[in-house]
Parts: C-alpha cells; sequence; structure tokens
C-alpha cells in the first residue's frame, strides 16, 4: 500500500525546476492518484529535519542536500541507510546501482543525483599573445606566463588543495599532507605566491561578474555559473576543467516515515535516479548526471537546443583530471583550518 501524497523537498530556482521537468511530472503521469507537493528549504534541512524529530512528526518525504549535509544526517539517524542494490534500479546494461554510482555513492543514506563542480573560467581575450589557453590548474599560479588578477573563493577549501598540486604533492596524498601543520603551512605559501593577484569571492555570482567585466583573467566559481556566462550571455569566457573538484547533491529519505510513505517514497526514488531520468535532468541545467550510464544519454538544452555533453563536469573530455572533495576530511579539520586561512588572509 503506498501513500498518494508526497512532499519532495529542494532549492527553488532552476535547479528544482530541472528536477520538476525530468522526475517529478513524468512519475505523476504515470501514477495520476499521486500528488507532489514542494518545499523550498534543502537549504536549511538539516536543522528542519532535527526539529521535525524532535517532535515526532515527519512531514517531509525526501529531501535533496548536498553530500555534505546527508552525512551529518545519516551520523545522527535523521536520513535511512540505502541499500543501492536493492532500492536503486540498475543500469540498462544490468550494471548494478552500485557499480554505475561507483565512487559517487560518498555515505550510507545518500543518492547522488547530479555532479556539480568548483572549476575555473578565462577570459579568451585575455590570453597572452603567444601563450596557449590555460588548461593546466597551476596555469593559476603562473603570473609569469598568465598575469593579471585572479578570483579566488574566501574560504580554505579547494584552494588548499590546488596550492599543494602545485606545489608538487600527489594527488593522492594531499589530504594527508594537509592534516599536518607542516601541509597546511605549505599551501598557505604557495597561495602567498599569488597573494597579491588575487579578488577574494564569497557568492557564485562574483566570479562571472568579474569576469564579465574584466576585472579578473582567471576565476573560480560552479561550473554552472560559468555555463550561464558563457551559453546564455555569450561572454568571451573559455572552461579550464583541469583539477575541477566534484562535489554531489542527492536525495535522502528521512528515517521514521510511516510504511505507506516510506513505499511511495522508494517507489519514486527507483524511478527518478534512474539511467534516463538522470540523463534528462541534464536537458535543464549543466550539472553532470551522477551515474556512469547516464553520461552518454545526455543530450540537448530543451529550450536552447545546443549539445549538452560538452559542458558537463563528468564528460570524458571535461573530467580526464578531477579532483574529488573529502568529505570527512573537511568535517574533521574545517574550524582548524578556517582559523589559520582567516589569520593569512589578514596578515
Amino acid at each position: 500500500d503506498m501513500a498518494n501524497d508526497m512532499v519532495l523537498v529542494s532549492w527553488g530556482g532552476a535547479y528544482q525546476a530541472s528536477q520538476v521537468a525530468a522526475y517529478a511530472d513524468p512519475y505523476t503521469e504515470m501514477h495520476p492518484e499521486v500528488t507532489v507537493t514542494w518545499d523550498e528549504s534543502s537549504n536549511e534541512a538539516v536543522a528542519k529535519l532535527r526539529a521535525m524529530n524532535e517532535a515526532g512528526n515527519i512531514t517531509w518525504d525526501v529531501v535533496d542536500v548536498v553530500a555534505a549535509d546527508a552525512l551529518r544526517l545519516c551520523d545522527e539517524g535523521l536520513a535511512m541507510e540505502i541499500d543501492p542494490d536493492e532500492m536503486l534500479a540498475p543500469a540498462p546494461d544490468g550494471t548494478s546501482a552500485e557499480d554505475d554510482f561507483g565512487d559517487l555513492l560518498v555515505g550510507d543514506c545518500f543518492i547522488p543525483q547530479i555532479v556539480y563542480s568548483t572549476t575555473f573560467g578565462y577570459r579568451t581575450d585575455m590570453v597572452p599573445e603567444g601563450a596557449d589557453a590555460p588548461d593546466d590548474i597551476c596555469d593559476v599560479f603562473d603570473l609569469e606566463t598568465y598575469p593579471g588578477m585572479r578570483a579566488l573563493e574566501k574560504r580554505p577549501i579547494n584552494n588548499m588543495e590546488w596550492a599543494l598540486l602545485c606545489d608538487g604533492v600527489a594527488k593522492d596524498d594531499v589530504y594527508d599532507v594537509l592534516a599536518t601543520e607542516e601541509g597546511q603551512e605549505q599551501a598557505l605559501a604557495k597561495l602567498d605566491t599569488i597573494r597579491d593577484s588575487v579578488i577574494w569571492w564569497s557568492a557564485g555570482a562574483d566570479t562571472p561578474q568579474l569576469l564579465a567585466d574584466g576585472e579578473v583573467f582567471i576565476g573560480s566559481t560552479y561550473n554552472g555559473r560559468l555555463f550561464s556566462a558563457i551559453v546564455e550571455q555569450d561572454q568571451p569566457i573559455g572552461m579550464m576543467w583541469d583539477a575541477q573538484v566534484f562535489d554531489l547533491d542527492g536525495w535522502i529519505i528521512p528515517t521514521g516515515l510511516s510504511e505507506d510513505r516510506l513505499a511511495r517514497a522508494l517507489d519514486f526514488i527507483y524511478f527518478a535516479t534512474d539511467t534516463q531520468r538522470l540523463a534528462d535532468q541534464a536537458k535543464y541545467i549543466s550539472y553532470g548526471p551522477a551515474r556512469a550510464s547516464s553520461a552518454p544519454l545526455v543530450s540537448q538544452h530543451a529550450t536552447l537546443g545546443i549539445d549538452m555533453a560538452p559542458h558537463m563536469p563528468t564528460d570524458p573530455a571535461n573530467s580526464a583530471n578531477t579532483f574529488l572533495y573529502n568529505y570527512e576530511f573537511w568535517a574533521d579539520y574545517r574550524d582548524d583550518i578556517d582559523a589559520k586561512f582567516q589569520a593569512w588572509l589578514a596578515q
């Protein structure tokens, strides 16, 4: 027996619209008896689920959260553990869900939907004469070949990792090194080499604006923001995907649902995270589907009519060298390294 009402929680905006079009509308067409209500408070999901749990009244059925929040909810027993091979669809060729999602299954309660990345955009018309377009993360640190201002996010996350990579630390060793005092000093020393050429950003819209105004040559931001600047606004901006940092967004199912509501939530999740549905979401937004089997099915933008695959962080051409953000590391070291980073900035 399944409930016929379902509350889905997401972020509003273009991202939620992509979920409505790719997942919810096709699901309710198949199940006209089901009424879907959306709540746009994913940014407060952790606090709200704690409160609902305290009150013993869970009013949400399926909740979209970033991976870091999913891990917290899982640790606190507020999100249900998922058995991917039992609860999620296999790939069309029979590959198990567990293998199809692979490394992106970061936690026992999290069902990844999309990969977004923090990566660099640069002004194509500001590439110095005789130089190639920047295509290596360490070009960000090369002021001789690529003079001009950089935009970096005003926090240690990602910047410290990139600094160590460009100071000779092997990718697999970055977090071991960053866990030490010496490693943290090493990262800040490398950032020091470009510090006078950095404008620090805090909002996702900052870097695209700085690039549009020609105030920076190169800057980091979310790949979806750069897609919008390049494709929708036709700005002279190129993408540098090298060492882009993958992050994830996906679903959790709250613990404590009644049996009929849980049955409906699981039925919806099975459908909404299958290979075709994840590929369909990419018609509306330039975030990569979290299943390997979805990538070849990514087609054209629903309204712009352009091929979306080349704009996906997960496209093989863009993901030759990616960096997967280490959630556990930053959960443990965030406060300590944040304090050091802010002190360094204030020097």
